[in-house]
């Protein structure tokens, strides 16, 4: 039986013209702050990962059932009810951290804000870095 292939993929749509695209106004002007951030804090040119998922970085994993892909590091995704960042190693010890970071929600490795003026960039900074460091250590991985 072939195994599944991973819906979320790198695509050759543009990063500036989806974020252009965004109804949303707020949701637009903080996408287009966030392709400039990470790619300043971690080095990576931006990457559609789908149809709506900045990526930027990809590392492979390897599930103990034998599923294997490549996904984003990190990344973010402007949906319609929040901003929504994502943290690939989840938040394993980061408690202080999220605690200085302003208002937001979290979920197994997304965070989720509704607009960059709630949350210390600072703080996200570290968190980003964090994970980044984290998935170099733990992953094979690589820019986009």
């Amino acid at each position: 039986m072939a195994k599944a292939e991973n819906k979320t993929r790198p695509t050759d749509v543009s990063p500036a013209e989806f974020v252009a695209a965004v109804e949303h106004d707020t949701r637009r002007a903080d996408s287009e702050v966030l392709l400039g951030w990470f790619e300043e804090v971690i080095g990576y040119t931006p990457k559609m990962w789908g149809a709506s998922l900045i990526g930027y970085g990809r590392y492979h994993y390897k599930y103990d059932s034998g599923r294997e892909g490549d996904m984003l590091i990190t990344g973010f995704s402007p949906r319609k009810a929040n901003l929504v960042l994502y943290i690939m190693p989840g938040y394993r010890d980061l408690s202080d951290k999220l605690a200085r970071l302003g208002k937001h929600k979290i979920g197994k490795s997304c965070l989720y804000i509704n607009k960059l003026a709630d949350i210390d960039m600072d703080v996200l900074r570290e968190i980003v870095e964090d994970g980044l460091a984290y998935m170099k250590e733990n992953y094979d991985t690589w820019p986009e």
